[in-house]
């Protein structure tokens, strides 16, 4: 069965990449583990808080690929003998990910408290006018070309 796009209208130039980031928000939106927040925090600001009770700095990872934000975490093996007759604290590891609009720009990322706080801004677009100049096929054609003998002794 062929999907029909939004994006299919030939009005539409140069969007294509928007359904395939779509595509990627679809696969990654049913992640549930851990679990976060998203606040704004200034006109153009924003934060993205995960909650990584035990997981230390050197544990997890935060890179910008390919305009998306991904947050790794990876605990030690933890070498003690400890014996749990309760473990709900989960240890297991994770990738999250969030599909960032072009322009964001990731500010910094910090722990406290077994929070993950990750800083993002969007800078303010200039606006852009550019005035494209219209050639005449016609009238470069019509111009005669002209030759400098004396250059040519």
């Amino acid at each position: 069965m062929t999907r029909v796009s939004v994006f299919s209208s030939p009005l539409l130039l140069g969007f294509d990449h928007i359904e395939r980031v779509l595509d990627r928000v679809n696969k990654t939106a049913a992640e549930g583990y851990p679990p976060y927040n998203i606040e704004q925090t200034g006109e153009h600001r924003l934060r993205i808080t995960l909650a990584v009770a035990g997981f230390c700095d050197d544990d997890l990872s935060v890179n910008v690929e390919d305009n998306q934000l991904v947050i790794r975490g990876r605990q030690q093996e933890d070498c003690s003998q400890r014996i749990y007759l309760h473990r709900g604290i989960a240890a297991r590891q994770f990738t999250r990910s969030f599909v960032l609009a072009e322009g964001i720009e990731v500010r910094g990322a910090e722990v406290v408290n077994g929070l993950l706080h990750i800083d993002l801004e969007r800078p303010v677009p200039q606006p852009k006018v550019t005035q494209i100049e219209i050639k005449n096929a016609a009238k470069k054609k019509s111009q005669p070309k002209t030759i400098d003998l004396d250059h040519c002794k």
